[in-house]
């Protein structure tokens, strides 16, 4: 079994060049929330030093918040917030020579289509729309793995090394208390729990079972380069990443 381990990536944090060495996918802020043409460039050409994978990580228009508020558009504001992304860093691949092969949403865009079945299926149309073998990373047993794969998109159900979950199988939000994990010894054991056992223990203590197949660490973390090292060692020891 091959689990993936992602990060986000060209957002503006001093650790990316150091996490590089220890992922296979690198999702790429694309100027909106984070990031520009110059951050983008450097990205890219870091992973294309380490052969990881290229991504583009669209969010919110909203560097003030980091695309992490919730903003309410219009069907065709939402298709055109991704495409417009996806065009950007595909514009950086195609001068570098790398090749882009998923598609994250990032942040509140994120977690709102993880809920909401129409959102995720205008991103996943933007997406389809713009290249068909793109691959869209999204919350496991969320609407965003469902909509991709009903249009016939490759898909990545994502699971999250350093944030806790709710019974419902959602991330707990980080404006309530304990929704980061910060010790990377707790960070570990949910991983492994994720890997070897398809399930997750919900703050509650109730076990939701999910399909993990790529792993995200957030780059922008206090302990960011630690855990990416500790996490790519753990999956290491129980495949080859």
């Amino acid at each position: 079994m091959y689990i993936d381990l992602n990060c986000d990536m060209g957002e503006g944090m001093p650790t990316d060049a150091e996490i590089m060495p220890y992922i296979s996918s690198a999702n790429i802020a694309c100027g909106f929330h984070a990031g520009d043409r110059v951050t983008m460039e450097q990205t890219v050409g870091l992973a294309l030093q380490h052969k990881v994978a290229v991504g583009a990580h669209p969010g919110f228009d909203d560097k003030a918040n980091f695309g992490r508020t919730e903003q309410h558009l219009s069907d065709a504001a939402i298709y055109d917030l991704i495409t417009t992304q996806i065009h950007s860093l595909q514009e950086v691949c195609n001068t570098l020579g790398a090749t882009l092969q998923h598609v994250k949403p990032h942040g509140a865009l994120y977690n709102m289509a993880a809920r909401d079945e129409h959102l995720s299926t205008i991103i996943a149309q933007a997406i389809r729309d713009t290249n068909p073998a793109l691959c869209l990373f999204g919350l496991a047993n969320s609407w965003l793995i469902k909509a991709a794969a009903e249009m016939g998109l490759k898909t990545a159900s994502e699971v999250f090394a350093d944030r806790t979950y709710q019974e419902d199988g959602s991330l707990t939000p980080r404006s309530q208390p304990n929704a980061l994990i910060e010790n990377e010894a707790a960070a570990l054991a949910q991983v492994i729990q994720m890997v070897t056992k398809q399930e997750v223990t919900a703050l509650s203590g109730k076990i939701v079972p999910l399909r993990a197949e790529t792993i995200c660490l957030h780059g922008d973390g206090a302990h960011a380069v630690a855990f990416a090292k500790a996490v790519h060692q753990t999956l290491s020891g129980i495949q080859n990443i």
